[in-house]
């Protein structure tokens, strides 16, 4: 007899949510910022100036992570109640069986 499943468990929820949003954040703020100093060096090479990488950091790489961070746990909350809710469910139709 194959042994059953655990029961899903709730306070993983926040554990994994928690996870998913920090490193979606970090990864959302590495290529923002990628992007930003790429644009801040090309904007100052053509206007002949020296680069200001603090406009990179502050004023694109910061809230572009932000937004993305708040929009990354949203939707990872979501995903995951409606796993645990679904998991739930059939393991409920698991033991019925």
């Amino acid at each position: 007899m194959p042994p059953t499943p655990r029961p899903p468990r709730w306070y993983a929820i926040p554990v994994r949510v928690l996870l998913v949003t920090f490193i979606g954040t970090l990864i959302a703020f590495a290529v923002s910022l990628l992007l930003g100093i790429l644009g801040t060096v090309i904007v100052s090479a053509l206007r002949h100036v020296h680069p200001d990488m603090t406009v990179a950091y502050r004023l694109i790489a910061l809230p572009a992570a932000a937004v993305a961070g708040s929009i990354i746990f949203v939707m990872a909350l979501a995903m995951e109640i409606r796993h645990y809710r679904q998991s739930r469910t059939l393991s409920a139709i698991e033991r019925m069986s």
